[in-house]
């Protein structure tokens, strides 16, 4: 008996695959910002920094559980040590070096100031200003950490060039001043967008 072959459904076309950022609305319109019409390469922009500026967080950690602090008061710590070996340091100058609140950064201060790393003097030519310096305890501790600050610092950086450093530096120092123009606008937008939002009354009760 001849075998018949079984018909063979004719094979389909694998249904191509939306690209990233099809079906959505773009996040920018700048075309600096745009690749023919897309906004892919800045979504990978931004998720990359989110994802370095996670471990760079992460490594600010360990540094400070290395000698038993948080990580910001490592980072405010290590700042006033190299800002006041320039000049008289205040609280005011280590909260815009490290562009944070001086609210914030006062807070810290004290707390490194209870714990004995941080010693603060009147600024002998303005008698209503005070000027931090790191206390000796404070001293031996950031010199306990350095060789291994040394060593996680040169491979975090390891992968760029001179050249690449400084216009990285350069770069940030621009993207910080431009990203809180940013917030000003997102913040301004958001309280319109709630002034422009009709109340809503309250349900009235079934008599």
């Amino acid at each position: 008996m001849k075998k018949t072959n079984a018909v063979r459904k004719p094979k389909t076309e694998a249904k191509a695959k939306p690209g990233l950022g099809e079906g959505y609305e773009l996040t920018v319109s700048s075309p600096i910002l745009l690749s023919q019409g897309s906004d892919r390469e800045f979504r990978r922009l931004v998720h990359n920094l989110f994802g370095f500026l996670a471990r760079h967080e992460a490594i600010r950690e360990g540094h400070g559980a290395f000698i038993d602090l948080a990580g910001i008061e490592y980072t405010v710590l290590i700042s006033i040590a190299h800002l006041s070996a320039e000049s008289d340091v205040s609280v005011r100058d280590v909260a815009e070096h490290l562009h944070l609140s001086g609210a914030f950064v006062t807070t810290v201060t004290n707390r490194l100031l209870a714990k004995g790393l941080v010693a603060k003097r009147t600024d002998p030519t303005d008698r209503r200003r005070l000027c931090l310096t790191v206390a000796r305890q404070g001293r031996d501790l950031l010199a306990t950490l350095a060789p291994t600050q040394r060593q996680v610092n040169d491979v975090q950086f390891e992968g760029i060039s001179a050249e690449e450093f400084r216009t990285l530096s350069n770069l940030i120092e621009r993207l910080i001043d431009s990203s809180g123009r940013a917030l000003s606008l997102q913040r301004y937008l958001a309280e319109n967008a709630r002034a422009s939002t009709p109340a809503k009354l309250p349900a009235r009760r079934a008599g």
